[in-house]
């Protein structure tokens, strides 16, 4: 994988956007491949294409770039946050690539995150403009990544290093069972991955889970079997490779492949 930009194509170009538009597009299109089936090149949707950028010819994988300069955030900033949370929440909603670069338009960060980690959750609605602004009351959105569980961060480069192409297929391939969750359990789901997440050591306690009891009834006030509920989850995760059960209530995470 080429992490060099081909900075001869932004030639006669003076928009910013422009450029970093056709330099990031052109680098995905020529150098990515499918995370979920590993088919080289993806294939480019016609441009201004509401819903994605890029699909997969093989396995129909759709896919949405988002580029930004400088170092990989929590926070991404986005477009108008009616059009993202009607994108995440249809029926052929994409995953999301998402690419940082340096000043010398080279990678530092290339990463998916497919299609079911992504939830309202992780939107942030931005103030309205104000009434002196070109487009007054618009409402643009941030994605907070932060939210997003670890196994929903699949790297295909990090810190300008390429990452191995069976690794990220696995990795892509393992959570591909949540998209057959009803929303409800896709949600117990993926509150409980975070919650895991949140825990420091990668090996943990059945009570340390338990200590997310109250926040979990915080978002789900109706459930009266909290405690139940992770359990049943933490059942899931460990028959999906996700987590790995050690005895008597203790468990290791496996974070893309390693514990």
């Amino acid at each position: 994988m080429n992490l060099n930009f081909n900075t001869k194509l932004a030639k006669g170009y003076s928009s910013n956007s422009q450029i970093e538009r056709i330099l990031t597009e052109n680098w995905v299109k020529e150098n990515s491949y499918c995370p979920c089936c590993g088919t080289l090149p993806l294939s480019e949707f016609e441009n201004n294409r509401p819903v994605a950028d890029f699909y997969c010819e093989k396995c129909s994988e759709e896919f949405e770039l988002k580029s930004k300069g400088g170092k990989l955030s929590k926070i991404i900033n986005d477009g108008a946050y009616s059009s993202m949370i009607e994108r995440i929440n249809a029926e052929n909603n994409p995953n999301f690539f998402f690419l940082t670069y340096t000043k010398q338009w080279t990678v530092n960060d290339f990463l998916i995150i497919p299609k079911q980690f992504f939830t309202s959750d992780i939107i942030i609605k931005r103030p309205p403009l104000k009434i002196t602004a070109k487009r007054a009351g618009w409402v643009g959105c941030n994605i907070d990544i932060s939210k997003v569980a670890e196994n929903g961060k699949v790297f295909l480069v990090r810190n300008a290093q390429t990452i191995d192409s069976k690794f990220v297929n696995d990795s892509f391939k393992k959570t591909l069972f949540l998209r057959d969750k009803s929303k409800e359990a896709k949600g117990w789901i993926l509150d409980i991955m975070k919650c895991v997440d949140s825990i420091r050591n990668n090996a943990f306690s059945l009570d340390e889970v338990y200590n997310f009891e109250s926040q979990l009834k915080l978002k789900y006030p109706n459930n009266n079997f909290i405690k139940d509920k992770i359990r049943q989850q933490l059942q899931i995760l460990r028959d999906k490779g996700i987590i790995e059960f050690s005895g008597r209530g203790k468990y290791k995470k496996i974070i893309n492949g390693k514990i």
